[in-house]
């Protein structure tokens, strides 16, 4: 059955990415997903900090700026904001560099005259999966609308799942006008780590994300892999209700737009 889903993936003018092409992660770094709310009536004041401080103190102190972005309907005041390091150890000696840095402190401090910007920070360790894309740069540089989705599978059925956008999905969301960008998987240690994937897809608008979706639901070709890998695993590959899916804007500061 798949074998005939591959052969009609490359007669549809779809590549098929063999587990044999993709035997180790294409991108060994580990990134951070952090989330910010800010404090009531000031997510303002945190843009405007880290625009004019915080990300370049981070490229200082040897952290990579990947993507920011705050969510399209945001109730919570979310800064959601990707970072990549060399491993773990570069991480933490980075964060403690930053911390400690006196233009850090002075811009704290200058920044909270009024009272403390954040409320509450989240955080996610992340690597990025053997059929992970990088983020493409938009055409021309104009604002494309980000989706961040997050499956949590059966217990076990991580590799089914895997398998299924490396051979199929990621192809089928390029088909269909969709931009692949960074497909993660918790690190280890983490809560949910063995049953969780994170990925961000890019559309022009809103419009185009409606449109593409459904050409890609409706497509034969996903129709006939979705059942095709159930039926390999003997059942659905992601728990009721575990498909979460953020629509983000990227903010005038973010390098991936």
């Amino acid at each position: 059955m798949l074998k005939a889903l591959a052969i009609g993936m490359v007669a549809a003018g779809l590549t098929v990415i063999s587990a044999s092409s993709a035997e180790k992660p294409a991108d060994g770094r580990l990134f951070e997903l952090r989330t910010y709310y800010a404090a009531p009536g000031k997510l303002d004041a945190l843009l405007t900090r880290f625009r004019d401080h915080t990300c370049k103190l981070f490229e200082k102190h040897g952290m990579t700026n990947v993507g920011y972005w705050v969510p399209v309907e945001n109730p919570d005041r979310l800064l959601i904001y990707l970072l990549a390091y060399p491993d773990r150890a570069a991480r933490d000696a980075s964060w403690k560099g930053f911390l400690g840095d006196a233009d850090w402190k002075k811009a704290a401090a200058a920044s909270e005259v009024n009272g403390k910007l954040v409320a509450k920070i989240e955080e996610l360790y992340l690597t990025a999966t053997d059929f992970s894309s990088a983020f493409a740069p938009s055409a021309g540089g104009a604002d494309r609308l980000f989706e961040m989705r997050t499956y949590t599978t059966t217990a076990g059925k991580l590799p089914d799942l895997h398998k299924r956008f490396r051979e199929h999905t990621t192809g089928l969301f390029e088909k269909h006008g969709m931009t692949n960008g960074g497909y993660f998987q918790l690190a280890a240690g983490q809560q949910a780590a063995d049953d969780t994937l994170l990925y961000f897809l890019a559309h022009k608008d809103a419009a185009a994300a409606e449109k593409s979706w459904a050409a890609f639901r409706a497509d034969p070709v996903w129709v006939a892999a979705k059942k095709a890998s159930e039926e390999a695993a003997g059942g659905s590959l992601t728990v009721p209700d575990g498909v979460k899916s953020l629509f983000l804007k990227p903010v005038d500061f973010s390098p991936v737009k």
